[in-house]
């Protein structure tokens, strides 16, 4: 969550973090813990007939145990970011790769769920957008639903803001005392603010900009 805190900007704030969902791990865990109960097996085997140098035999359960942490580490660095502006993708341990995109850019979002996802919670994601990359896939994401939700707050909170922003600079182009919508205006913009969309520095200042006008 640190890195992430990293990437985003000074008037943006995140507002869910997702991950694969477990089921992504199951296979290799299961070949794993299949590896660990052969290793103590024949551990076990061997010292029963009088072999006590196998007890060194158990050392062996480093390798599966290591690769397990090891896939589970990069599991957790895979994260999928909602903010109050962008889509992020980051994974990579040492190594980061960070993919997003802004929200206002996003044209549909299909989510995919199958019997078994909405039984133990994960399914997909597609985001559709006006770029060249045109569709970005999130496969096997925990709690699709929530995630696809956010998103769509988010996209809907950001076209409030490009209103009451327009809405915002047309009064303050308007000379004194010839509008009658300045409580109205500030009352969106006290939103957009609770919303993480503009900070407390910008609401002040639009605020008494505002005001000014009366």
């Amino acid at each position: 969550m640190s890195y992430i805190k990293q990437l985003i900007g000074e008037n943006e704030r995140v507002v869910r973090v997702s991950y694969d969902h477990w089921v992504t791990l199951l296979p290799t865990a299961v070949v794993d813990i299949l590896l660990i109960i052969v290793i103590i097996g024949l551990s076990a085997a061997l010292i029963t007939t009088d072999h006590p140098e196998a007890w060194y035999g158990l050392l062996l359960l480093a390798i599966p145990v290591g690769q397990f942490l090891i896939r589970l580490w990069i599991w957790s660095s895979r994260q999928y970011v909602v903010t109050t502006r962008r889509i992020l993708q980051v994974s990579g341990i040492l190594n980061k790769r960070v993919s997003d995109t802004s929200l206002d850019k996003v044209n549909d979002i299909v989510m995919e769920q199958t019997a078994l996802g909405r039984l133990l919670g994960y399914g997909d994601i597609e985001i559709m957008t006006g770029t060249e990359s045109g569709i970005d896939v999130f496969r096997k994401i925990s709690r699709p639903i929530l995630f696809k939700k956010s998103m769509l707050d988010q996209r809907e909170a950001l076209g409030s803001l490009s209103t009451i922003e327009e809405r915002t600079a047309g009064v303050l182009g308007t000379p004194a005392g010839l509008v009658n919508d300045i409580p109205e205006l500030i009352e969106g913009l006290d939103e957009l603010r609770d919303k993480g969309l503009i900070s407390d520095e910008e609401f002040e200042q639009k605020k008494r900009k505002l005001l000014d006008k009366i």
